[in-house]
This record gives C-alpha cells, sequence and structure tokens, in this order.
C-alpha cells in the first residue's frame, strides 16, 4: 500500500523580514517529531504577499540555499513559493527542494490582478506535476485556485495526478470561497487537494484566518484548522483514492482539451 505523509504548516509571516521568517521556520521545521515525506509552507514564506520586488532573491539566494540545507538534513522534501529575480523579471516561484539537493519550481500562472501582482510578476506557462512514494502531486499558487480548467485531470498521461496542492495567502474575507473551491477541486478531479494558507495581519493590514485544509476525492474534510498557528502531519492513502475511482469512473468521461499558452 502506498503511503504520503504530508506536514502542513499554517503560520504568521513577519512582513518583509526574510531573516525572521527563515529562523521561525528552522525551528518549527525542528519540532517535528512525526516521519514526512513533505513539508509544505505557504506562499511567499520569507515576506508575506509583497509587491516589493525589491526583496527579490535569485536562484542561488539565500532561501533556496536555506531550503537546499533543510530538506537534506530532516530528509524531506521542503516546499513553499518565494520571490524569484530572473535578469529583468520576477516571478512568484513555488520551489519543490529535495533531500538530494535536487529541485523543481512552478512558476504561478494566475497573477492577482486585484492586488495588482500583474504590475509587479511575470505569469508562468507551465506546471509542475511530481512524484513521491507512488503519489503524483500537481502544485499551484494561491489564486490559481479559482480557474478550475488550470488544475483540470487530462486523460494524457503527463497531465494525471492524484494530489493537488496549494500553497496560499488567501485573506479571511473570503475564506468561503477558498473552503469552497478547495473541496470543489478535490470532487471534480477526483483527487486529494492540500491548500496551505497563513494566519495573521500581513503589512497591509489585511487579515488572513488560515482554513489550512486536506479534502478527499469524495470531498470530505479531512482536516482543517483555522485562526491559529498549527502544525499537522496527515496520511494520504494511495489504495483508499483508487477504490473511489475505481467505483465511481467519472474522469474516463472528461473532456479533452489543450490550454493555449
Amino acid at each position: 500500500m502506498s503511503t504520503l505523509h504530508i506536514t502542513t504548516i499554517q503560520s504568521i509571516l513577519h512582513w518583509e523580514d526574510k531573516e525572521a521568517n527563515l529562523l521561525m521556520f528552522t525551528d518549527k521545521i525542528n519540532s517535528l517529531q512525526q516521519p514526512t515525506h513533505v513539508v509544505v509552507l505557504p506562499e511567499m514564506f520569507t515576506t508575506g504577499f509583497s509587491m516589493n520586488t525589491s526583496l527579490a532573491e535569485t536562484m542561488d539566494g539565500a532561501t533556496i540555499q536555506w531550503m537546499r540545507t533543510i530538506a537534506q538534513q530532516k530528509k524531506v522534501i521542503v516546499t513553499g513559493s518565494v520571490m524569484i529575480q530572473e535578469d529583468d523579471c520576477y516571478y512568484n516561484r513555488l520551489i519543490w527542494m529535495q533531500p538530494n539537493g535536487q529541485l523543481g519550481y512552478y512558476n504561478k500562472r494566475h497573477l492577482f490582478g486585484f492586488g495588482k501582482e500583474d504590475a509587479h510578476y511575470k505569469a508562468g506557462n507551465s506546471k509542475l506535476i511530481t512524484q513521491v512514494n507512488g503519489f503524483k502531486i500537481n502544485v499551484q499558487i494561491c489564486y490559481d485556485l479559482r480557474f478550475p480548467v488550470w488544475a483540470r485531470q487530462s486523460n494524457a498521461s503527463d497531465s494525471k495526478y492524484d494530489v493537488l496542492l496549494y500553497v496560499a495567502n488567501w485573506p479571511q474575507k473570503r475564506s468561503h470561497a477558498w473552503k469552497t473551491l478547495l473541496t470543489a477541486r478535490a470532487i471534480e478531479n477526483q483527487c486529494y487537494v492540500v491548500g496551505v494558507n497563513r494566519v495573521g495581519n500581513d503589512g497591509n493590514k489585511i487579515y488572513h484566518s488560515g482554513n489550512t485544509m486536506v479534502v478527499d476525492a469524495l470531498g470530505e474534510i479531512l482536516y482543517h484548522e483555522a485562526d491559529k498557528e498549527a502544525i499537522h502531519t496527515i496520511t494520504l492513502q494511495k489504495e483508499t483514492l483508487d477504490a473511489v475511482r475505481q467505483q465511481f469512473p467519472f474522469l474516463k468521461d472528461a473532456d479533452d482539451f489543450n490550454i493555449l499558452v
């Protein structure tokens, strides 16, 4: 039986203070008692959801080196998004750091125009679907959650996945949408969905209630925590997911389509 252990870290974020956030997450990860495969941090976990691109780092910067060190020391995958600069462009980039020091990354596809993210960052145009212990994991970032086509399961072998993972800075005032859409993505794609959000006020005095969630393929909520910092490790069962898909073979009837980028 294939199992996947995922640890979600719902945390406050120190506004635009990379050093303080890295020290905080070091302590939180060092406190883990249960074995895990993947540790998930929120969106822009070193700064909060900031448009101050002067804080961006390169792929050789301190945050990437910190992720590499933590992953190697703890023998876990560490993931979350950070500001990255490449040439004259800035990206809200999710890093997927493996214990062997190798990494993958995903640039946020849907930029939050309401918050002027699109005026500061460049959108990505490709997905990252990675594999851990027999599970295929599709990683996305915050506002991507509102666009179901980008997450839609496809019959193409390179687009199938078992877990849909979102890292976020999703405000409390839209928390009903967050919870509803996480559940919808799980049901329509017959997959586990993991959504990891921050808590507390950011530098713009916008409150985040967290509502970190794990949802199964039937839309049942396996884990939910709101309004406080929380570290939680959950075990996902591939056998259970396969049984749902066999009993309700809805994905085979899905439309085939291509997204033009």
